[in-house]
């Protein structure tokens, strides 16, 4: 943590005085000499320079000007710097796979040097020109965001969204708003799992209790129906992103902290392998790095109970989903930056996320018929509130649809999507615009939870359907909607994921869903 603190102190310091970190003086004058700009050079990115001035930060088109100073860069040979900061988890293994899938696609050559042991860097080159060079510092998520903030890296790696304080030292500092969809992107999906040693005899968890283990109120595998003996409990350090996703989506509901008698690892792997040799251990793993652990079936008092997988974690039924962020500053990147992040987005990089063992954001149909464990609890969940006309209604308005993995789910008490559900708004409409959906019928569907009347509950659900539906249209801006029959429905509770007493369950169960034929 000191290193993440010296690296906040340092971006403070900049913030405060104006001045870059890094930086070397330049003078940029246009060809007549009627222009001058000084000042020290932020960046350039082969066609645009980046200069802190007395006027503030200025961005000035290369082709127009001529740059004297010590700080210019070479025109002819100039190499792209990319730099990434943060998690471990995406450094390793996800993001060396996508850049050697943009390489291959794009006939770049890539070599790859290990700098020391958190410092590796990847150079592309193409007829034996270096084209760019992708560094990565790895970290956790607080120190990938301290390194943005420090001007020591360009991108966050991020296992968790941006914290408020982080926000605005951000804004600040002239970065931008980075909690905007176009400055966070989820790169690809995860989850959050309990893990044990394969020897180990239990085998299903619920929320409650596996918050309670990490909380220190649980501490004896007895009390699970396992054995009589102590649990040795895991976690990824308290600066990465996926033990404070924990603290977040995990003990915060519950109103309870983290156990200061937890075992700490700064690498996933490093967790993983301690838990499986460990009968009587347990701990919260990517769901991408679970090694040879076997993980725990999530289970409520209600009698429901689910496993993570791709499409549940892609729908976000599991409940510890943990979307994978890159951050960006609202600073231009370089060509060859901006052609991978374009990348990454579309249909090959989602292969590429997949073969790496990430979950990824192509949408999937599911068919009515392989709903049968969701019918089944809604059968098990009807009451006076839920009769059997409701559910026949329900089964007479999906009859003949898909549902698409695409769905969204809202903040804790708010009704603002959350982070996945707002990347899945860009995604959904970029398809609108792309035509993917031309001639179909798409039909947003609202749940809710059980608590109240359920008439009350079916209009929520409504508004919340139809508050997606238009925050969609808006953003597919170049869209024709008139080749798309596009309507909202809403079946309340009546199709319940999740047990309803509990935060989590009923967070899970106020939803919206997209089928469609």
């Amino acid at each position: 943590m000191s290193y993440y603190r010296a690296a906040i102190c340092a971006a403070l310091c900049f913030f405060s005085f104006g001045q870059p970190v890094f930086g070397q003086d330049v003078t940029l004058s246009s060809p007549d000499g009627a222009i001058e700009v000084s000042g020290d050079l932020l960046g350039f990115d082969g066609e645009f320079y980046r200069v802190e001035t007395q006027f503030g930060e200025l961005t000035v088109d290369g082709s127009g000007v001529r740059c004297e100073g010590p700080g210019c860069p070479s025109l002819s040979d100039f190499v792209a710097e990319i730099t990434f900061a943060g998690s471990s988890t995406m450094a390793e293994v996800l993001l060396p796979a996508l850049i050697e899938g943009f390489s291959l696609r794009n006939g770049y050559q890539t070599a790859r040097m290990q700098l020391d042991s958190r410092q590796f860097e990847y150079t592309l080159s193409r007829d034996g020109r270096v084209a760019g060079r992708f560094t990565f510092q790895v970290s956790n998520t607080d120190e990938g965001f301290a390194d943005v903030l420090a001007n020591q890296a360009d991108i966050v790696m991020a296992l968790r969204e941006i914290r408020e304080a982080e926000h605005l030292l951000a804004s600040e500092a002239g970065l931008g708003d980075m909690s905007l969809s176009n400055r966070g992107r989820v790169l690809a999906l995860d989850a959050m799992v309990p893990v044990v040693a394969p020897s180990n005899p239990v085998r299903r968890i619920s929320l409650p209790q596996l918050a309670d283990i990490y909380a220190g109120k649980i501490t004896n595998w007895s009390e699970l129906g396992g054995a009589d003996a102590p649990i040795s409990v895991h976690l990824p350090v308290a600066g990465a992103g996926l033990a404070q996703a924990v603290e977040d989506k995990l003990l915060s509901p519950a109103g309870l902290e983290l156990s200061e008698s937890i075992r700490r690892h700064d690498r996933g792997s490093t967790l993983v392998r301690t838990v499986a040799t460990d009968p009587f251990a347990i701990g919260i793993a990517s769901y991408a790095e679970t090694g040879q652990t076997r993980m725990l079936t999530l289970t409520g008092a209600c009698g429901f109970s689910l496993s993570a997988g791709r499409r549940s974690i892609k729908t976000e039924d599991y409940p510890l989903t943990a979307p994978m962020f890159l951050y960006l500053p609202a600073h231009r990147l370089p060509r060859i930056a901006r052609d991978f992040l374009t990348y990454v987005r579309g249909p090959a990089a989602q292969i590429v996320i997949r073969r790496a063992g990430f979950v990824d954001q192509a949408p999937e149909h599911i068919p009515l018929r392989l709903q049968g464990e969701r019918l089944s609890n809604a059968i098990r969940s009807a009451g006076e509130d839920i009769p059997l006309s409701e559910l026949q209604r329900l089964i007479s308005g999906l009859d003949g649809l898909q549902r698409l993995t695409t769905s969204f789910r809202f903040e804790a008490g708010s009704s603002r999507p959350d982070a996945q559900s707002r990347n899945n708004i860009d995604l959904l409409a970029r398809e609108l615009e792309a035509g993917v959906y031309d001639g179909k019928r798409l039909v947003f569907v609202g749940f809710s939870d059980g608590e109240g009347p359920a008439e009350g509950n079916r209009a929520i659900a409504m508004k919340r359907a139809e508050s997606v539906r238009r925050a969609v249209e808006r953003a597919a801006e170049t869209a024709n909607l008139d080749r798309i029959s596009i309507e909202t429905a809403a079946y309340g509770e009546a199709l319940p994921i999740a047990c309803d007493d509990s935060a989590w369950g009923r967070q899970a169960n106020r939803r919206v869903e997209v089928w469609i034929r």
